[in-house]
């Protein structure tokens, strides 16, 4: 549960974190921009993604196949990841990169809480793809630099 306020709560439907990274904005939205690299932070979401920005994306999870529509813009370090959730509706993780307080970067992702999910599990989940992305970001600059608008 969210707390609004005095006495008032919500059942949360998003979970929102963020983590400083030792690497600059443009090397971790590279890599985050960079679909294939997808199973490398957050293997719980995929285990394989196939495809390129012209054709589309094809991510396989546990066997079964679904399309990703990957958005970025370099210009404000943004990508959303993108899946039909149900017929005619786009849903899924949603990222930033920023610069960090005095070098680096950081990265807030919010990620869908689906319904009768355990929201401490996808919180765990996505605090491990943080570091996951933190340690991909920290290797090698040069290697993650995206090409997107």
């Amino acid at each position: 549960m969210t707390t609004l306020g005095k006495g008032n709560t919500m059942t949360a439907h998003t979970e929102t974190q963020s983590i400083e990274i030792d690497a600059e904005p443009d090397a971790t939205f590279g890599i985050l921009a960079d679909a294939k690299n997808i199973p490398l932070w957050a293997p719980a979401f995929a285990d394989t993604i196939v495809g390129d920005e012209q054709h589309g994306w094809k991510a396989t999870k546990n066997g079964k196949a679904f399309d990703l529509r990957v958005v970025a813009s370099r210009s404000v370090r943004t990508v959303d990841f993108l899946r039909e959730v149900v017929p005619g509706r786009e849903g899924g993780a949603y990222a930033r990169v920023l610069p960090g307080p005095s070098s680096g970067s950081v990265a807030i992702m919010t990620l869908p809480v689906p319904p009768n999910a355990d929201a401490e599990i996808i919180a765990a989940t996505l605090a491990e793809e943080l570091v996951a992305l933190a340690r991909l970001a920290r290797r090698s600059p040069d290697e993650n630099e995206a090409k997107v608008d």
